[in-house]
C-alpha cells in the first residue's frame, strides 16, 4: 500500500486530500511557499483594529452540497450571513444582483413581478438567438441599458478584456430575480465561519500522520521521494511553463482603516469608470456577530497577472484553450501526480466546489490504491 503522499499548497484542495488520507493511515506531507495555510482563504485579525480580515478579498461559503456543508461545520461554527450586495452607477445606488427593486429604481417604475417580467422581456434583443458572447447574453437578456450601466464597464475593469471576448457563461452565473430578495446567492446553506477559514484549516490539517512544511517551495524534482504528489500550485509552472503562461487575474489591494463604519455594507462594486476599483469591501461587515469601534476596507483593482504575482482567476479565453490542451497532455503523462484545485486544473471554482472535489480525490486515491490501479492526473477533467 502507499504509504508516502506529498502535498503542495495548504488551500482547501491540499489540506481536505491531507486530512482524508491521514485519516486511512498514510504518512502526509504538506508543502506550502507561503508563510500561512489556507491559501487565498486566509484570515486573520487586524492588528490596529482586530477585524477578521480576509487577507486575499473576502470569501462567503454557499453551497447546496450537503456532504461538503457536513464536512465544513465539523471543524467550524458556521454564523448566519447574508451576501447583500450594493450597486455604484451614475451616481446612483442600487441592489445586486438584479431585482425588482433595482428594475424599478433604474427605470422609476412601480412594476409587479410580472410587469417587471414583461418589460425586461420586451428590452432584451431577441435577435440574438444562441449567445456566445457576454455581451450577447446581457444585451439578450436585460437589454442594453442594464448591461451597459451594471455590466459591460465593470467587466472591463474585472477582465481587463472586452465583454465581446468573453464567453457568454461568465454572465450565466449572475441571476436576475422578479422579487425583492437581495440575497447575492440562492444556495441552500450560507454562512461564514465564526472564528475565519484560517482557523478551518488548521483543524483540518491537525490529524496525526500529516507534517507541515510552511515556507517551503516544492520542486517536480522531488516527486521521486514519494508514492504520489498531489499538487495544487499552478499547471504550467510544474512544467516550467515550457508551453508558455497561462493567462491569470490578479488583485491588489489598497488597505484603508478608518473609525466607525465606513460604507455601511460589506460589499459595493463600483461599475462605472468613476472609480478604477471595481469594489470596496468592509470586512468588519462579514462578521456582523462582532463588535469593533474600527474599520477595515479594502480598494479592489484587478489587472493582468504577471510572473512573481499571486494568481487569482485563470482567464479561459477560447484562444487559451490549445495551450491548456498542450499543458493536459503534458499531466496526463506525468506518473503519481495528480492536479487540484483552482490552479492546478486552470478552472474558476467556488470553495465549496474546491471541497466537493477535493474528497471525491481523496475517494478516487483510496480506491485506486485498494485497486492497486493508477491513480489518474486528474479527477475532473480541466477541458470539460
Amino acid at each position: 500500500m502507499t504509504k508516502n503522499v506529498a502535498i503542495v499548497g495548504a488551500g482547501f484542495s491540499g489540506a481536505v486530500i491531507a486530512h482524508q488520507l491521514a485519516k486511512a493511515g498514510y504518512q502526509v506531507e504538506v508543502f506550502e511557499s507561503r508563510s500561512h495555510i489556507a491559501g487565498n482563504c486566509h484570515s486573520e485579525r487586524d492588528a490596529e483594529t482586530n477585524v477578521l480580515v480576509h487577507v486575499y478579498g473576502p470569501h462567503i461559503f454557499h453551497t447546496d452540497n450537503e456532504r461538503v456543508w457536513k464536512f465544513v461545520n465539523e471543524f467550524s461554527q458556521f454564523m448566519p450571513y447574508v451576501n447583500r450586495v450594493k450597486a455604484i452607477t451614475n451616481n446612483r445606488v442600487f441592489t445586486l444582483p438584479i431585482n425588482l427593486l433595482t428594475i424599478n429604481q433604474f427605470f422609476d417604475k412601480t412594476f409587479r413581478p410580472a410587469e417587471a417580467q414583461e418589460f425586461l422581456a420586451s428590452l432584451g434583443d431577441k435577435t440574438i438567438e444562441n449567445p456566445v458572447t457576454f455581451e450577447d447574453q446581457a444585451l439578450r437578456f436585460v437589454g442594453r441599458e442594464l448591461y451597459e450601466a451594471f455590466f459591460k464597464t465593470y467587466t472591463v475593469k474585472q477582465w481587463g478584456l472586452q465583454p465581446t471576448e468573453l464567453p457568454a457563461s461568465i454572465l450565466k452565473r449572475l441571476p436576475v430575480r422578479f422579487n425583492y430578495d437581495d440575497n447575492y446567492f440562492s444556495h441552500k446553506y450560507q454562512g461564514m465561519p465564526k472564528d475565519g477559514y484560517t482557523a478551518i484549516v488548521e483543524k483540518i490539517l491537525d490529524v496525526p500522520g500529516i507534517t507541515m512544511h510552511l515556507n517551503t517551495a516544492f520542486n517536480p524534482d522531488q516527486k521521486g521521494d514519494y508514492d504520489h504528489v498531489f499538487y495544487s500550485g499552478p499547471i504550467d509552472a510544474w512544467f516550467g511553463h515550457r508551453e508558455g503562461r497561462l493567462p491569470y487575474r490578479t488583485l491588489d489591494f489598497e488597505v484603508h482603516r478608518d473609525k466607525g463604519d465606513y460604507q455601511g455594507n460589506a460589499v459595493i462594486n463600483y461599475c462605472d469608470n468613476a472609480q478604477r476599483y471595481t469594489r470596496i469591501t468592509e470586512h468588519k461587515h462579514f462578521s456582523p456577530w462582532e463588535q469593533h469601534e474600527g474599520t477595515v476596507c479594502y480598494f479592489e483593482y484587478s489587472r493582468q497577472c504577471e510572473e512573481k504575482d499571486t494568481p487569482y482567476y485563470p482567464i479561459r479565453l477560447a484562444r487559451d484553450k490549445v495551450q491548456l490542451e498542450k499543458y493536459v497532455r503534458l499531466a496526463n503523462e506525468e506518473p503519481n501526480v495528480t492536479f487540484i484545485g483552482r490552479l492546478g486544473t486552470y478552472r474558476y471554482l467556488d470553495m465549496d466546489v474546491t471541497i466537493d472535489e477535493a474528497l471525491k480525490t481523496a475517494d478516487k486515491f483510496l480506491e485506486c490504491a485498494s485497486d492497486k490501479a493508477q491513480m489518474p492526473a486528474f479527477v475532473i477533467n480541466p477541458l470539460g
